[in-house]
């Protein structure tokens, strides 16, 4: 299997963080691969990108001003396999992530990613009322992955306000 490599740069607009490749991303080395994973239209149909991306390009959300990574970097077929460890070893690691590379805006794709890195049990969908990083806005979103029972739409509704927040954040620079 192939190491899922972050794609990452100083001052991004938006930083997506997922909870850990899947199985079907490290064999390709691309995030969001599997193909039951809707990241790449609810961005689209989300406001987020002007056409739909597919895992190999990837890397070209940097180009958007977007980067991708996880609180854990070791694939598996479900979340529910990652230990206690791996995520007490990945919150140091995406908080320092964070400090260093500070984007105005992280996206937590998914309540659970969000839960575990700010130890926040009681975290609602949209921007969180304080960041974990001081310096930029926590943005919970619900996972893409196929296995959440959310509808298309309903998820695209939480996503929207992230591309309205975007633009803001951009004016205010």
């Amino acid at each position: 299997m192939n190491a899922v490599p972050d794609h990452i740069a100083k001052q991004l607009d938006i930083l997506f963080v997922g909870f850990n490749p899947s199985l079907k991303s490290a064999e390709t080395g691309h995030h969001y691969a599997n193909p039951n994973n809707r990241f790449w239209k609810i961005l689209f149909l989300s406001g987020l990108t002007p056409r739909i991306y597919q895992p190999e390009e990837d890397a070209e959300l940097l180009h958007l001003g977007y980067g991708l990574t996880n609180i854990v970097s070791r694939p598996t077929k479900a979340a529910d396999e990652i230990t206690k460890q791996e995520y007490k070893e990945g919150r140091l690691l995406l908080k320092k992530k964070i400090s260093v590379y500070q984007p105005k805006i992280v996206c937590y794709v998914g309540k659970g990613v969000y839960q575990q890195f700010s130890q926040n049990r009681q975290a609602g969908w949209g921007i969180q009322t304080s960041p974990v990083v001081p310096g930029t806005v926590d943005y919970v979103a619900p996972s893409s992955s196929g296995l959440v029972r959310m509808k298309m739409h309903e998820v695209v509704k939480i996503y929207q306000p992230l591309a309205l927040l975007k633009r803001n954040r951009l004016k205010e620079q």
